[in-house]
């Protein structure tokens, strides 16, 4: 056969790409045809809109204690780029401020603060790495069976090292949240509600899932055997493992007394009591059948071999050094991240800041460890705005999730909680993302739909819940290995805030919407439902979530949010059109600190390259790339 020209070759690719993209318009054709009468058979009892100002003022009043209110939005940004046998990563957050003064007859009025790059706060941090360091560092490089030894299926050339690497995007996340979570606890300056680019539920279920390997902690932890201080017991994978799951409050019954959740719920209890006898643990977590009390008798053993409960006649409490548990992995945490993003080099007893000194020897921190910190960070953030009230809300532009039409919607039909005429089978008929089902049955409903809107919000352990298996009412599976995440943590919803004065199709992306649930507002019989998860031993465990079934159900905390989200939905701002004008002057001031730090590094990339005192080193030390790249950049400069 013979080998076609390249001009067959482009014509043939140019054919496929049509060919390819007309079926995919072709599909989503069909797709939205299904939508044109969701808004009267599904939506109509779901969306809820006219959000009221006197109630929004009365909720802040009550929640904050005050009705002007100082607000932070944080986003971060990050680079990377390969210089001579190194590797330059580079992560910041950074947040936009200012006051929000509520109104009781008109959308609350928003302050953002003066002279922004002077004033508002930004952390960041820049780590060079040699490329061979790199896999030592980057625990994605690692063997899934052998941590300590680098996956073969991994690349191994410097370039595809380099942009493979997730450094420069741990350094970002853990900087995001550390720069959220030291607002929050500033005791010099009270912030009400903070603002995140991300979805909160989602990041925490990813970070667990990033630190899900104990075979990976004592190959790839430098945080183990790491303490604060001198005077403090070394981490051990105890302290990890309880520090992991530490998300307790004791109003929302967090963590509840199930599934992998059950020894985390004792500890805390222990954490709480002090003391405490089977009995009464049983009688604390008000379990009363055999077979879940089995398995607290299962739990008990299991910890008390672990060494961290204590047990004498009967009577169990948390081993000594786990009563501190938590307080030493917040003092590395916040010593790490001061490390990182606050300490001067003149200053610096490690000669990298993503190192810490162990044993009396440099080690670095690796990106599972950041992981770590992260999630730690994002724990340590919710106890403070759960402590001093604190509106903590994530706003995410772009998403694909889908839990909205394959979760949430299936398991209330199975409920009878839905009042829809749509079968199943159409739901599978619709778009394939939350966000386009929701903004497409906006534009087709353009009387019906007004924005600003929200859909009803519901808990974020609906993305880990399928109707039952076996089709039985009350009964909810875990979509994976029959696990469901963590619930009354977190409420999510959709919402689209802004539509065009000329125009009534122009209209806003749909975003989602994630926030913290409070108990004194969310933890009510009205807006709480229960199921049961039968697991494989026969054992039926209630999981009780958060859901605001229909828009008739009273939430004052969605109302106070939609009010703030809409007095930031900027107008004026093309590009920021119905998106947050907070979280768009924090991208603002993000983009201009990548751009500053890109001009310095690559400064400092041409005056090393110019600096006739390097250039042997230059010539040995610099890749091939980069060696042709300079004779190239010669031969055009002198043409």
């Amino acid at each position: 056969m013979t080998a076609p020209s390249l001009s067959d070759t482009v014509k043939r690719t140019c054919d496929t790409l049509r060919q390819g993209a007309t079926k995919q318009v072709i599909d989503y054709e069909q797709r939205f045809s299904a939508l044109k009468n969701l808004y009267a058979e599904l939506l109509a009892n779901l969306i809820k809109s006219g959000f009221n100002p006197k109630e929004a003022r009365e909720t802040a009043a009550e929640f904050f204690g005050s009705t002007t209110v100082r607000f932070a939005g944080v986003d971060g940004t990050l680079y990377s780029r390969p210089l001579f046998d190194m590797v330059i990563f580079f992560g910041g957050a950074y947040a936009a401020t200012g006051t929000i003064t509520f109104s009781e007859n008109a959308t609350p009025h928003v302050k953002y603060d003066t002279k922004t790059m002077q004033q508002n706060m930004g952390i960041s941090s820049v780590v060079p790495i040699y490329i061979n360091e790199i896999p030592d560092v980057d625990h994605t490089f690692s063997a899934p069976e052998q941590p300590s030894e680098i996956n073969p299926s991994k690349p191994v050339t410097d370039e595809e090292i380099a942009n493979n690497s997730m450094i420069a995007n741990a350094i970002m996340t853990f900087s995001e949240y550390y720069l959220a979570y030291k607002i929050a606890a500033d005791p010099n300056q009270t912030t009400h509600v903070i603002l995140m680019d991300r979805s909160l539920s989602t990041e925490r279920a990813s970070l667990l899932y990033e630190t899900r390997k104990t075979d990976f902690w004592n190959a790839k932890s430098t945080l183990l055997g790491y303490a604060a201080s001198s005077d403090e017991s070394p981490i051990d994978k105890n302290d990890l493992a309880l520090a992991r799951q530490h998300v307790c409050n004791q109003p929302l019954a967090l963590p509840p007394p199930r599934a992998d959740y059950l020894r985390y719920a004792i500890t805390c209890l222990a954490e709480q009591k002090q003391q405490l006898t089977a009995k009464q643990i049983l009688a604390e977590l008000g379990i009363t059948d055999d077979k879940r009390a089995h398995r607290v008798e299962r739990a008990l053993k299991n910890l008390t071999d672990k060494q961290i409960l204590t047990e004498t006649n009967g009577v169990y409490a948390l081993d000594p050094k786990y009563v501190s548990s938590w307080k030493r992995i917040k003092k590395v945490t916040v010593a790490v991240g001061d490390r990182l993003f606050f300490s001067k080099t003149a200053e610096a007893e490690t000669s990298s800041s993503m190192k810490i000194v162990k044993n009396g020897k440099e080690h670095w921190l690796t990106t599972l460890d950041i992981s770590f910190l992260t999630l730690f960070a994002l724990q340590m953030l919710m106890e403070e705005c759960w402590r001093k009230h604190v509106l903590l809300v994530g706003v995410t532009k772009d998403t694909a999730a889908r839990d909205f039409k394959r979760q949430l919607i299936p398991i209330l039909h199975n409920e009878n909680l839905l009042k829809t005429s749509m079968q199943g089978n159409a739901l599978q008929e619709l778009p394939n993302t939350d966000r386009m089902i929701l903004q497409s049955a906006s534009i087709f409903n353009v009387e019906k739909i007004k924005p600003p809107w929200s859909l009803i919000e519901y808990d974020s352990a609906f993305r880990s819940m399928l109707p039952d298996r076996e089709g039985r009412r009350g009964y909810v599976s875990g979509a994976i290995k029959n696990k469901i995440s963590l619930e009354k943590a977190f409420l999510k919803t959709y919402v689209q805030l802004s539509q065009a004065k000329t125009d009534p199709l122009l209209r806003s992306n749909v975003l989602l919407v994630d926030r913290l649930a409070y108990p004194e507002y969310d933890c009510k019989p009205e807006n709480t439902v229960k199921f049961i998860n039968a697991l494989s031993d026969g054992t039926k465990e209630p999981v009780e979530t958060m859901l605001y079934v229909d828009r008739s159900v009273p939430n004052k905390l969605q109302n106070l949010v939609m009010s703030v989200l809409v007095a930031m939905a900027p107008a004026n701002i093309p590009e920021a059109f119905g998106h947050n004008k907070t979280l768009f002057i924090a991208d603002k001031i993000a983009k201009w600190n990548y751009s500053q730090f890109k001009c310095v590094v690559d400064t400092t990339a041409a005056w090393i390259l110019n600096n006739h005192k390097l250039r042997k080193f230059i010539f040995y030390m610099s890749t091939f790339r980069e060696r042709r790249a300079s004779i190239e950049h010669a031969r055009r400069e002198n043409r």
